[in-house]
């Protein structure tokens, strides 16, 4: 696989150049950037996969929501829809996708919408919403957000920078410098100075960019329908892991130190749970002889599971759902808080000034 990567070299070097040069245009006001009168915070990373941008925005939206009107806006990836739509009573996540129907279920008082075009989706939330958080939108150079969050995998950063399709950056790592606060996720939670300073040197922040430091907070077990469950998982318990991620190496890491016995039933992002998929993970449950045992699956790939077809299946199997937070290393928060708020509160009472 690593060799294929490096064949398709010459592919990364045409699509670099393509994407440096459709930043030039946007950068020299060649192509324009829309920027609206009402604050805009878009959280996002250079790379294909995850780096934790829905527990970062699940972290932002816990900051405002009690203070302002919100709206997150994300392109609804992997849904069978088109075009803008709002999460309802009854949308499912083949509608809007797998990340935005976690939110719409976690904050059911907060506006969910996606939308292929941010510009087109912004225009229509605007006018009813104080502040709008984007998804997944740092490459979305069509908008100028007022904020812009750049994420930075911790367990990625000392990687080769390559771009797609023989690495994983979606742009050359140089597009760091647009953003205006910097994370890296998922780290250990004791990183040590020396972490922290080879993280520095790895990217090299300007001198206005702040960087921080944050670790997964894993959250208490719940059932599939979002109620918090008393379960132990200790060295007898064999767990069945269902995931559908990029990268689901933290969670196994973290599972591990419980139980050693883990049977990953493991498929790629975003994947779309069909029942042929269920059955064999349910007659895999079935024939194990462990006298505990179940099955662990995430936040957002619970929010596939709900299909119809699947329910009959899932209905007499312990399915339980791990859902995942952040927590800021180095007394981090209360600096990222401020920032987060001071931009939000005068940029708020800016709009409504005029």
């Amino acid at each position: 696989m690593q060799y294929l990567r490096w064949l398709l070299f010459p592919f990364s070097l045409l699509y670099g150049l393509v994407i440096i040069i459709r930043n030039w245009l946007y950068d020299t006001g060649l192509f324009k950037s829309r920027e609206f009168d009402l604050p805009v915070i878009c959280v996002g990373n250079l790379e294909v996969g995850g780096a934790g941008k829905s527990p970062m925005t699940e972290y932002l939206v816990r900051l405002l929501k009690s203070n302002y009107k919100l709206a997150t806006l994300s392109r609804g990836y992997g849904r069978k829809t088109k075009g803008f739509l709002m999460a309802g009573a009854t949308t499912a996540a083949t509608e809007i996708g797998d990340e935005p129907s976690q939110f719409h279920h976690k904050f059911p008082d907060v506006t969910v919408a996606v939308c292929e075009d941010r510009v087109a989706g912004i225009e229509k939330l605007k006018t009813d919403h104080d502040l709008i958080l984007l998804d997944d939108a740092f490459q979305h150079r069509a908008v100028k957000p007022g904020l812009s969050i750049l994420l930075f995998d911790y367990n990625q950063l000392l990687q080769p920078k390559l771009l797609l399709p023989a690495g994983n950056l979606r742009e050359p790592f140089s597009g760091r410098w647009r953003a205006d606060i910097m994370v890296v996720t998922k780290c250990p939670t004791a990183l040590s100075e020396e972490g922290m300073t080879r993280c520095y040197e790895q990217i090299s922040p300007l001198n206005w960019q702040p960087l921080f430091f944050s670790a997964i907070a894993y959250q208490p077990m719940q059932d599939l329908h979002g109620n918090v469950i008393d379960v132990a998982i200790d060295a007898g318990t064999t767990v069945f892991l269902l995931t559908g991620l990029a990268n689901p190496k933290p969670l196994i890491q973290h599972l591990s130190q419980s139980t050693s016995n883990i049977i990953h039933h493991n498929y790629p992002d975003h994947h779309q749970f069909s029942l042929k998929n269920i059955a064999k993970l349910a007659d895999a449950f079935a024939a194990c002889k462990s006298t505990k045992k179940v099955i662990i699956t995430t936040e957002k790939d619970a929010q596939r599971l709900g299909v119809h077809e699947l329910l009959p299946v899932l209905a007499p199997l312990p399915v339980w759902v791990l859902p995942i937070g952040l927590q800021f290393l180095n007394n981090g928060q209360q600096a990222f808080d401020q920032i987060i708020q001071n931009y939000v509160r005068e940029h708020t009472q800016h709009n409504r000034i005029y």
